[in-house]
């Protein structure tokens, strides 16, 4: 009996063509995606090592890099100097993050800041703006009205009529939110003409970085708003998954493909989006992405079958977290190796399946 893939590999309609016309080289790769989740990173880090070992160091095309929230942390570390060390800081210290039984957003922002200030150590900001290669951008959410508020009740009717509005139409999301897109700042990279949602573009700099990336992570609810980016203009920032969750937007509008490594085989387009079984992303804005994901038969051999979420953090005491979340990393190696293995045999497209 054939062994289980450990990852599924899926394709839109034109990468689909392509590849089976041309096979797959990581060189016709223009944009790399990273969507938000939180710990649920963590099963993809075998993936990110793949690439920052195997694939990145083959690269001199420009490489534009696109995340919000955990894929802007993940992807903040591709762009430095040493991405494997910053990797390594990053992995590790999200791994042994500890917070009070009842800890405050004040709390958790604290040690979110301090989580990116390492993994940044002391050149990472200027490493990130001058990087001629690995080119970041991030998306944070500029709130409006109540959602901007840091009194949870008020933060929370906001957000409710922000769902309530997101329901009838991704839109309405407009009325409560301005994506924010934090560009590297020597180029236009090719997902620039965002018209779907209100966008404002800024450039990354080395006395924003920091700001921005911790902004791209700041979940509702959860982290305090960081207000007042330099460059961006007065006012609050969040999770940039509020409006761009897993994304729904032209990643690439020309023939360039998209490599997404993810943790599901499918996307959920915004965060108000996860309980609308019906809301899915455009396949014209997927017709040229890669998606490899972990297989539901690599999933049911995790721990507690399943991949690490937030709620970890409450229903597990934190020994018993880490010792998960651990093994997760571990295990993650299995899609590297097989991501590598498919790669070298060039046989990828025969392990393609469309993108649903």
């Amino acid at each position: 009996m054939a062994k289980a893939s450990s990852l599924i590999i899926r394709a839109g309609h034109d990468a689909l063509r392509k590849i089976r016309k041309d096979g797959f080289s990581f060189h016709d790769v223009e944009v790399m995606a990273g969507a938000s989740g939180g710990p649920k990173w963590f099963v993809l880090t075998g993936l990110d090592k793949a690439i920052i070992t195997h694939l990145l160091p083959t690269r001199e095309e420009p490489l534009h890099l696109l995340g919000t929230s955990a894929g802007c942390w993940r992807f903040s570390c591709l762009a430095q100097a040493d991405p494997l060390s910053a990797h390594a800081r990053f992995e590790q210290g999200y791994l042994y993050q500890r917070y009070s039984k009842h800890a405050t957003a004040e709390e958790i922002t604290g040690k979110c800041r301090a989580l990116v200030k390492a993994m940044l150590a002391d050149n990472g900001a200027r490493e990130i703006v001058a990087n001629p290669r690995i080119k970041l951008n991030l998306i944070t959410t500029q709130c409006h009205g109540l959602a901007a508020r840091e009194q949870r009740h008020l933060q929370a009717a906001g957000l409710l009529m922000s769902a309530a509005g997101n329901a009838l139409s991704r839109r309405h999301l407009g009325r409560f939110f301005t994506r924010v897109l934090f560009h590297h700042p020597d180029t236009r990279p090719p997902f620039w003409a965002l018209n779907d949602l209100p966008t404002r573009r800024v450039p990354i700099s080395a006395e924003n970085i920091e700001d921005a990336i911790v902004a791209s992570g700041s979940i509702p609810l959860v982290l305090s708003g960081v207000r007042d980016i330099h460059g961006a203009g007065p006012g609050v920032y969040r999770d940039g998954g509020v409006t761009d969750y897993h994304f729904d937007l032209p990643f690439n509008q020309g023939n360039g493909l998209v490599f997404y490594p993810h943790f599901y085989d499918r996307a959920i387009p915004g965060w108000f989006d996860k309980s609308l079984k019906w809301r899915k992303p455009s396949a014209h804005n997927y017709r040229n992405v890669v998606m490899v994901a972990p297989s539901p038969a690599f999933v049911s051999q995790l721990p507690y079958g399943k991949i690490p979420d937030r709620k970890d953090f409450v229903r597990m005491d934190d020994q018993q977290r880490i010792q998960y979340w651990q093994a997760v990393i571990h295990e993650s190696q299995r899609l590297g190796d097989e991501l590598l293995e498919r790669l070298e045999k060039g046989d990828l497209e025969q392990h393609m399946q469309p993108i649903a």
